[in-house]
């Protein structure tokens, strides 16, 4: 139980960390939750400056990755730790207590998280991510899209011999993911969802 714990406080406070908000002040003097759709994810930061988003996706996923390596570091041979480590960083993204609760969607921290975890379903996942957004101009029905595969992709290519509690978790984070993005789901069925472009800068 307290190994959990610390994975679990581990992970959150990294998973928390806004980098999409603290690049945006920083840089251009500005709050990203003001603009656009109003989030602090990579796709937000970067239709007000492509270079700042680019490097918003780097550190959200950087930090779900580091959280799974500290969690294997200290809890060498206890992999399902690193699957809870991976789901907390996700809930610190979407829930971070520096701005009141109010996150991002989830979607590069579980890139980072699952690298280390699921690596050959998370190389499909992007590939299928990459052709939805090129095909549609749409990140957010391409990120919905594969968080639904994702568990299936999980089982059949990286865990299928392995513990199905981490299938589990890994199914729960897709579904966070998923419903954090129920506007998407509304503005896409209304035909309202902005379709993906970026300013240089």
């Amino acid at each position: 139980m307290q190994e959990i714990l610390i994975t679990a406080a581990i992970g959150y406070f990294l998973g928390s960390i806004p980098f999409g908000f603290i690049l945006v002040r920083t840089f251009r003097g500005e709050d990203v939750r003001r603009s656009g759709s109003g989030n602090i994810g990579a796709t937000n930061v970067a239709r007000s400056s492509f270079a700042l988003g680019i490097l918003t996706l780097f550190l959200d996923a950087l930090k779900g990755f580091a959280a799974v390596l500290l969690t294997r570091e200290l809890f060498p041979g206890e992999p399902i730790l690193g699957v809870v480590a991976a789901l907390f960083a996700i809930i610190g993204h979407m829930f971070p207590v520096w701005l009141r609760f109010r996150g991002g969607k989830g979607v590069a921290t579980a890139l980072g998280s699952f690298a280390l975890l699921a690596p050959k379903s998370v190389l499909v996942a992007i590939a299928i991510f990459a052709t939805i957004v090129f095909i549609s101009r749409y990140v957010s029905l391409a990120s919905m899209i594969v968080v639904i595969l994702f568990p299936a992709l999980v089982w059949w290519l990286d865990w299928n011999r392995n513990d199905p509690q981490a299938i589990a978790l890994m199914a729960i984070a897709s579904l966070l993911i998923l419903i954090k993005h129920h506007g998407n789901i509304h503005r896409l069925r209304s035909g309202t969802e902005a379709r993906f472009r970026f300013k240089r800068g």
